[in-house]
């Protein structure tokens, strides 16, 4: 059996962590943390305005601090997309869970977003979005014990998928 008893979902904005993480956790039976929200409490303001009062770095080490002292049994736990920058965040996800990364082609994100500043995407000025899902794609590869490329799937197969490749692993689902 997995002693890693969480289920952390990484990815780019709008690939969908929140939406299938909530659906997971009742498939599966866990708890479900959303990350944004917890940071969004505990910092008692939303995350657009935590960026542009603290800027990025500061939104980023809020962030850090933030996941590296998360501490949940059977949960599955959506990480805002630049959650893969914080060193410490990541190193305590990884040790407390299976990191699974949801892996949306380029052009499928530029569909899905709207507003990325209205939703707290961390990028920076004179940054494309572009040069961001570069950037992090890199990181999301490096972090992750799984891999599961969207392509066109709807949420259903994507579940399939994520629940398939977890008992590939032993994990008790």
């Amino acid at each position: 059996m997995n002693l890693k008893k969480n289920i952390v979902l990484i990815g780019m904005p709008a690939s969908g962590k929140s939406t299938i993480g909530v659906i997971l956790a009742k498939v599966i039976g866990y708890n479900f943390l959303d990350t944004d929200i917890l940071i969004q409490e505990k910092e008692n303001r939303k995350l657009c305005e935590i960026i542009e009062k603290e800027g990025i770095d500061g939104f980023l080490d809020i962030e850090n601090k933030t996941l590296a002292s998360v501490d949940v049994k059977e949960s599955v736990i959506a990480t805002g997309g630049s959650a893969v920058y914080g060193t410490e965040a990541m190193d305590n996800l990884k040790k407390i869970s299976t990191v699974i990364y949801l892996k949306v082609p380029y052009d499928i994100l530029l569909d899905r977003l709207n507003d990325i500043k209205q939703r707290g995407v961390v990028i920076r000025k004179g940054q494309t979005f572009k040069d961001l899902y570069d950037e992090r794609c890199k990181l999301y590869e490096r972090y992750a014990d799984i891999v599961i490329d969207e392509k066109n799937n709807n949420v259903e197969e994507i579940l399939s998928m994520i629940t398939d490749k977890c008992k590939d692993i032993d994990f008790d689902i």
